[in-house]
């Protein structure tokens, strides 16, 4: 082979390998629309984490629109969120053991059902049909949170742990409602 081919498969190599890495790396270079959370809580022996990804409102009605009414919904947007527990803990009247669980709801206008599901899904739902990947036969606890409507506007989607009045809830708010998951 001469030279100058040599030279020629040597930049068309190198162009493919500098295309491939820039498509390959600029997805974390660019900021996400929903930014990954992590939210740590710790008290005494109990730990507690939730990673989820946070959407905004950005304009849009949120509740009986962008997240329907009545369907199970992957709580935030992207990758399933995650809920971990070091220790067994009641939750209404059901209780999870230790572990790490997949975190669901179905909001209403009134109250949402909040399921805690032992299967781990790579992603929230379905790149193809769009619909929630989560397997119901998975399904540790059902609760049912009443809603509580916000005089102010949440922008972000947000999970919190609250142990302001020594009981511990796990809080999600956005747009204008909060709900809250009692832990034991």
């Amino acid at each position: 082979m001469n030279t100058f081919l040599k030279r020629t498969i040597f930049v068309l190599f190198l162009a493919a390998a500098g295309i491939f890495a820039y498509s390959y790396f600029n997805d974390g270079l660019q900021k996400r629309k929903s930014p990954k959370k992590n939210v740590a809580f710790k008290v005494d022996d109990l730990k507690l984490n939730v990673f989820y990804n946070r959407p905004s409102k950005r304009g849009r009605k949120v509740f009986g629109a962008l997240v329907p009414y009545g369907e199970v919904w992957r709580t935030g947007a992207n990758e399933a969120t995650t809920f971990e527990t070091n220790q067994p803990l009641k939750i209404g009247n059901g209780y999870i053991q230790a572990g790490k669980y997949t975190l669901w709801t179905i909001p209403n206008d009134t109250a949402w059902t909040v399921i805690f599901n032992s299967k781990q899904y790579p992603w929230g739902v379905d790149h193809k049909t769009l619909e929630p990947l989560r397997e119901p036969e998975f399904d540790v606890i059902n609760y049912t949170a009443p809603v509580e409507n916000l005089d102010t506007t949440v922008e972000q989607f947000t999970i919190a742990f609250d142990n302001s009045t020594d009981k511990l809830y796990m809080t999600m708010a956005w747009d204008d409602v909060l709900i809250k998951v009692p832990l034991r």
